[in-house]
């Protein structure tokens, strides 16, 4: 089955072909289901630890990958529509760790958790790196170009308007060495839309190091790992236990494929902010 994860406006969202139960399959198996289709493949099978109740396996077309926002939301959103998931709460077992979910009744949407972000400087050697495979302009100002994940890392760079990011032609022939140099898993360009005074928006694109397509139609952990070093910086506000503040990540518009992920703080007991949580809406889909 198929379905399109942070949908946002017509053949808009990131595709997901699903199998949800995967149980008997090998990961071969999976691989080549991932290669078939072109896109980021979602798999349940049984978790290896009691505290789950799920393991979620994720492949793109050249390998396995530890953790992928946009399919997680969407499997769990199809788990709860074929009746397999009635709880309001659960945890999800994934390479990169485990993952709570919510289900949010009067949206008919599910949150999923993220941890707090991590963020490593990049050399001037390496944004320089960064700005030639982007064919950024000499001249340009680069108020942020820094590695930063919550589960796999992404180099997030600031550019000066929406238009300019939407026009980006990188050198794709250098993205997996300049990816493998720097230590990341793609180039996660973004514009801060100031302007809007119904909430922060923020506009990406994500052009991953080895998936085996150019570019990502939506990419959740890219956003909550920007969202997390945007409100670290005092950029975007988190707002409060009792009144989260969210943020909406536009991608894809570049595509021809419009995406939402929207975002907001998750909290600890004490009031601390203690990651993210991401949704967005999804429908089924003809892959």
């Amino acid at each position: 089955m198929g379905i399109r994860v942070f949908v946002n406006g017509p053949s808009g969202g990131n595709p997901v072909p699903l199998v949800v139960d995967a149980s008997q399959m090998t990961s071969s198996q999976m691989l080549d289901i991932a290669r078939q289709f072109g896109h980021e493949s979602a798999f349940v099978v049984p978790p290896s630890s009691e505290s789950a109740d799920w393991r979620f396996r994720f492949f793109v077309p050249c390998h396995e990958m530890e953790m992928c926002g946009h399919a997680t939301v969407g499997t769990l959103w199809a788990m709860r529509q074929l009746g397999l998931w009635e709880n309001p709460t659960a945890r999800i077992e994934t390479l990169s760790g485990p993952v709570d979910a919510l289900w949010d009744e009067p949206a008919q949407q599910v949150w999923v958790s993220q941890p707090p972000v991590q963020v490593h400087e990049l050399s001037d050697h390496h944004r320089q790196r960064v700005a030639d495979v982007l064919r950024l302009p000499p001249n340009m100002n680069y108020v942020t170009m820094i590695n930063a994940a919550t589960s796999r890392i992404k180099t997030l760079v600031e550019l000066p308007t929406a238009d300019f990011l939407h026009g980006l032609q990188p050198d794709f022939s250098a993205m997996e060495g300049l990816c493998k140099e720097i230590g990341s898993t793609g180039l996660y360009p973004f514009y801060l839309d100031e302007t809007r005074v119904t909430g922060t928006t923020v506009f990406a694109r994500q052009f991953p190091r080895a998936s085996g397509y150019a570019e990502d139609a939506a990419t959740g952990i890219a956003a909550a790992a920007l969202w997390g070093y945007l409100v670290n910086v005092g950029v975007v506000p988190a707002g409060s236990p009792d009144a989260p503040a969210a943020c909406t990540v536009r991608q894809g518009d570049a595509m021809g494929c419009p995406s939402a992920i929207v975002i907001r703080g998750r909290f600890n007991p004490d009031g601390h902010i203690q990651g993210c949580w991401l949704s967005g809406r999804v429908e089924w889909s003809v892959l």
